[in-house]
């Protein structure tokens, strides 16, 4: 794999941001290296010193076409602090793309989806990824579904959401992240959260570019130990949710087994019909 130039260190002479093509100045920002062993070589993200909102993210979509720089908010108000407190691993890091999303999540399956746990009959092998990939947005005739959204559009739509709940995200930055694409994100920055779970989060990246394929997700928030993705095709038939379902309760079983009201993944499948925010939180 040929790695990118990172265009991040343009920012330490050009903080406006013009040089990426940028028509709207930056917000006021820090570029970020701290990791858990000390500042990397160069830096990992570029992260706004000030709360984000509506429209920001859509203002920093053209550092996307002409630098490979991708948005992405994080969330500082939580006991972690913001990212420079993180710990983040990116040496402990391989790369997405050496990773297979099938076996990936047959190695999680198999370590989680005991023979006690029964609570989806029927369903006992590890889950098989569809390769049919996520609907393009069109215009429908009449009497068919509504159109799959722009997968980028939503990401937008999605963080100008998250900005205005204070429930969802506390005290939300925007970030620049130098990734090839939305689905690299968390582990072109070292990203721990699923510390418990995972430690090279490229495998988890590996589902994610799956997803991406398929689903249109944009992986649009993270915090210390969570992750939010926009959906742009989510699951819209029981079977289709029973399935992707099941990728779940293999990349974070900790959604199902805590965040439903029984812990049973027929219950947490129901969630996902139509669902266009897929948050994850391991403990």
């Amino acid at each position: 794999m040929a790695t990118l130039p990172n265009p991040l260190p343009e920012l330490a002479a050009d903080p406006s941001g013009r040089a990426l093509g940028l028509e709207l100045p930056l917000p006021r920002g820090r570029l970020i290296d701290a990791t858990d062993e000390g500042p990397w070589h160069e830096p990992l993200l570029w992260c706004a010193d000030e709360p984000a909102t509506p429209g920001v993210w859509t203002a920093v979509q053209p550092a996307r076409r002409t630098a490979g720089l991708l948005p992405v908010l994080l969330d500082v108000g939580g006991s972690q602090g913001g990212p420079e407190e993180w710990e983040l691993m990116p040496g402990e890091m391989s790369y997405p793309g050496d990773h297979d999303a099938d076996e990936v999540l047959a190695e999680f399956w198999d370590e989680y989806a005991t023979d006690e746990d029964d609570d989806w009959p029927g369903l006992t092998e590890a889950p098989a990824l569809d390769a049919t990939p996520a609907a393009t947005a069109s215009t429908p005739d009449a009497g068919q579904a509504a159109p799959t959204p722009d997968p980028d559009a939503l990401a937008a739509d999605t963080a100008d959401a998250l900005v205005k709940d204070p429930s969802r995200l506390k005290e939300p930055r925007l970030a620049l992240v130098p990734a090839r694409r939305s689905a690299d994100i968390p582990a072109a920055i070292g990203w721990g959260g699923p510390m418990n779970h995972e430690n090279d989060v490229a495998r988890l990246c590996a589902v994610l570019r799956s997803w991406e394929d398929r689903f249109g997700i944009r992986v649009v928030a993270l915090t210390y130990d969570q992750l939010v993705l926009s959906v742009a095709a989510p699951p819209t038939t029981e079977a289709e949710a029973e399935a992707v379902a099941a990728e779940h309760f293999a990349f974070c079983p900790d959604n199902i087994w805590q965040g439903t009201a029984d812990g049973t993944r027929q219950t947490y499948a129901r969630t996902l019909l139509g669902e266009r925010t897929w948050s994850f939180w391991w403990d």
